[in-house]
Order: C-alpha cells, then structure tokens, then sequence
C-alpha cells in the first residue's frame, strides 16, 4: 500500500479550522457551536435552581471548628513567622515578624504572648493568643 500526501490545500485546512474552533476556543467571540440538544434547559419559574450542593451541604475548605475568618487570619499570621523562628519564644517570634516586616497588629499580638514560653508551630502560637484551632484535622 502507498502512502500519498495527507496535507490539503489552505481552503481545506481553513474550513477544517471553522469546523473545530468552537470546540478549541468554547464559547467567546465566535460563540459556542455546542450541540443545541446538550445544552440544560433553565430551570421553571416553580422549580428550583441547580446546585453542586444538594440539601444546602456545601463544603468549604475551612475545617471544624474554626471560620473562614479564623483561617485567614491564623495564615496573616503565619506569613510574617519564618520557618526558622520555630520553635521559638516570644521574643524570637516578634523579631522574625519585624524582620518579615509585619504591620503592627502583628507584632502587638506577638507583644502580648507570653515570657518563658516555647512555641512549635503558628497553630500553637494562634491558640496562645486566645483563638481557637480545627478540632479535627482530617
């Protein structure tokens, strides 16, 4: 069996072209060519909206026992303590965060732990400071 040439002509291969881009590129510009039978209906006006939470039980990335607020706040934290800093005492912690140039909210709040106490991890230090940590980590 001979093979020939399978390259076509650039008419060709820009029609092949028109033929995929919905495909390649999705919806945009030029619109989505996506099969009108593959498209959900809207919901009715009696009926309702879809969800990826069925029953309300949407899960979050924050774990048990602390808010989103909480975790944004122990990692604000975090970001200001070097890796080298623990474990450390109090004022190991607040001389890494000066040197992280942490804002001052930080460094009162280091200002307020404890003397004679050595911490291990930010969550540690996070509960020294009177919040509260996951109750279960997985």
């Amino acid at each position: 069996m001979e093979r020939g040439n399978s390259k076509h002509g650039p008419r060709i291969d820009e029609q092949m072209s028109q033929e995929v881009s919905g495909l390649v590129q999705g919806p945009g510009t030029g619109g989505s060519r996506v099969d009108e039978s593959r498209v959900p209906e809207p919901a009715g006006e009696d009926q309702p909206e879809t969800t990826t939470a069925p029953a309300g039980d949407l899960r979050t990335g924050t774990p048990q026992g602390m808010s989103s607020t909480d975790v944004e706040q122990r990692s604000r934290l975090g970001r200001f303590i070097s890796m080298s800093a623990l474990p450390g005492d109090r004022l190991v912690l607040i001389a890494s965060a000066r040197e992280n140039e942490a804002p001052d909210d930080i460094v009162a709040a280091l200002e307020r732990l404890p003397d004679g106490t050595v911490y291990q991890t930010v969550s540690e230090v996070w509960a020294a400071l009177g919040h509260k940590n996951e109750t279960t980590r997985w």
